[in-house]
């Protein structure tokens, strides 16, 4: 990070990654204001409530869709971070216009308070860019296998668009960019109800539910706790690099395994049931992280093990 103090907007600040970045860069002695913009369409404002007293924060209950730059101009941001994106397949999916609009007309338009304020951009993608990739570990420079009309598509074209029109920014303006690709990430903060196996497996585990899979459970995900996502997001901000970088963690586990391994953590009297294969659902996830290790030797240093374990203390108060 600069010396100089800096200020930095977050957009999606709200959400559960981007509350965790938020409360960072309160506690950062260089940062002299954090601004959050989220519509609260699947943000929650109790995920800042560690912060919100903070002189240095403000909070601003905005869509990027019709954001106006005029409701910045007491603002000069040096840092955008772009995480305004509903994340959670089953909402994404009942809410599939708002997705694409997002990842187009919204980004448009942070992209040119980016410009006015000459701010460098740190927008989040996804590795649902690599769509079910055909090759293993997926690499930045893999083009991906997505279905443009399945559906996920509301959220890989919308996330594939957007890291094309931010590239054809930063080439016709110059604009200051980097496009981090994210895995599975999780902890503290996730919604219960949002769909994703972490938040689903924990929940259903407290309660003695069962535990359930999409077609026989071998299908592979890689899960980085945030507090190592946030670590490398902050490492890269100041680096010179566009991207894309994938940012996650490469110990791979099957969806079956993960179950099993939370119904011991969690001491549950749950069982594991079987449904239906989901449509285009990844069979293999595992990010290589060769590049952002060259970069700014980051790799993640949670156990999984210790990383359930706290995401579940999270839950327990929630439920």
């Amino acid at each position: 990070m600069t010396n100089k103090s800096i200020s930095v907007l977050i957009t999606g600040g709200s959400g559960f990654i981007g509350s965790h970045l938020a409360e960072v860069f309160i506690n950062k002695s260089d940062c002299a204001k954090v601004v959050v913009v989220d519509n609260l369409v699947t943000g929650d404002t109790e995920n800042l409530n560690e912060i919100r007293d903070s002189k240095k924060f403000d909070f601003i209950k905005c869509d990027i869709n019709e954001l106006n730059e005029v409701d910045f101009k007491e603002y000069s941001f040096d840092y955008i971070f772009n995480f305004a994106s509903i994340a959670s397949p089953k909402i994404y999916s009942e809410k599939s216009i708002e997705t694409l609009k997002t990842g187009s007309i919204g980004v448009l338009n942070v992209l040119e308070l980016a410009k006015t304020h000459n701010a460098r951009l740190i927008h989040a993608s996804t590795s649902e860019i690599y769509g079910d990739p055909l090759i293993h570990p997926q690499v930045e420079t893999y083009y991906g296998n997505v279905n443009s009309v399945g559906p996920r598509s509301m959220y890989d074209e919308a996330k594939r668009f957007a890291e094309a029109i931010i590239t054809a920014y930063g080439d016709k303006y110059n604009l200051s960019y980097l496009l981090v690709r994210i895995f599975n990430t999780y902890g503290p903060k996730m919604g219960k109800g949002d769909g994703r196996v972490i938040p689903n497996f924990i929940t259903a585990a407290l309660c003695n539910q069962d535990l359930e899979l999409y077609g026989n459970g071998l299908q592979t995900r890689s899960l980085c706790y945030v507090d190592d996502l946030i670590d490398g997001l902050i490492k890269l901000m100041d680096s010179d690099f566009v991207g894309p970088v994938n940012l996650g963690n490469p110990s791979e586990i099957t969806v079956l395994a993960l179950a099993k391994l939370i119904i011991e953590i969690l001491q549950s009297k749950s069982k594991i049931v079987s449904l239906q294969e989901l449509i285009d659902d990844p069979k293999r996830r595992c990010p290589d992280i060769s590049l952002v290790r060259r970069l700014v030797d980051w790799e993640p240093k949670m156990k999984l093990e210790d990383g359930i374990i706290n995401t579940a203390e999270y839950f327990k108060h929630k439920l």
